[in-house]
């Protein structure tokens, strides 16, 4: 989406088949893009305290993967807005497929006994990683993969709405509110997409620190951050409600949520 005019860097010439709103090596000249790389830090460092934190409280090894696929998508994602290249984009797309297969298997399998797997559901969101991966290895069409990610996405809201309209009401709020901030991403998302020429006018006539508000590339990475980091959440939360654990939620710094889950069970 950028114009072939755009500063070359570091890295050399953009072999990606996508190059987003953002100018080209404006801020740093080893960072492609620089806001759309820096933004990727909210979708690293609170997933991997939050697997941390999993890891130690004992509970099961999905909600593990859930974390760590999510920061696999910012790291991959911070690799390819620094570079460009086509290899980093893969390392930023199929991981969004791959962790989000995970949280579709975490959100499906919740009221299943504790430790348990079930070998169809795997097996066919496996078929269904490996067939998308395949097809877009050979046939590189960015709106293939989209497409492909908001089927994931949809089953995610689905059975989230499902959930919370017929087994668990009460966590309505938690629902709503990761599903409206990952919503707002993918609006401000589009707005990039679309309105980018008048966007890049915009930033020109602004100081850099203002102009650097109007990268919705960036805030998308952010907000969907922050909204798949509370689908986990709200993904923990029922399945320590059905198993009976005694879920508190911590704040990191004061801010930031972390779900912790107690060993001892209710009665």
């Amino acid at each position: 989406m950028a114009p072939s005019a755009d500063r070359l860097g570091y890295w050399g010439r953009p072999t990606s088949t996508l190059d987003w709103c953002e100018d080209n090596y404006v801020v740093s000249f080893y960072i492609a893009e620089f806001w759309n790389t820096v933004s990727n830090l909210i979708m690293i460092l609170p997933p991997i305290y939050g697997a941390i934190q999993t890891y130690k409280d004992g509970l099961e090894f999905r909600y593990v993967y859930s974390f760590l696929g999510l920061a696999a998508v910012g790291i991959g994602s911070w690799c390819f807005h620094m570079t460009l290249q086509y290899e980093m984009q893969l390392l930023d797309e199929l991981p969004m497929i791959y962790s989000t297969c995970v949280f579709v298997y975490c959100l499906y399998e919740c009221f299943k006994q504790e430790n348990t797997l079930s070998l169809f559901p795997i097996t066919l969101l496996l078929f269904f990683s490996v067939s998308v991966s395949v097809v877009y290895l050979q046939w590189k069409e960015p709106v293939f993969h989209q497409v492909m990610y908001g089927a994931l996405v949809a089953c995610l809201v689905m059975r989230s709405i499902f959930i919370v309209t017929w087994v668990y009401p009460w966590l309505k709020p938690m629902c709503y509110i990761s599903l409206s901030v990952f919503l707002l991403g993918f609006l401000l998302w589009n707005i990039d997409n679309l309105a980018c020429d008048s966007l890049r006018s915009t930033r020109q006539r602004l100081p850099p620190v203002v102009g650097a508000v109007t990268q919705f590339h960036a805030w998308w990475h952010i907000l969907t951050g922050l909204g798949s980091y509370l689908h986990i959440l709200f993904s923990l939360q029922i399945r320590s409600i059905y198993l009976k654990h005694r879920a508190k939620v911590k704040f990191i710094c004061g801010v930031w949520p972390m779900l912790h889950m107690e060993a001892q069970k209710t009665s």
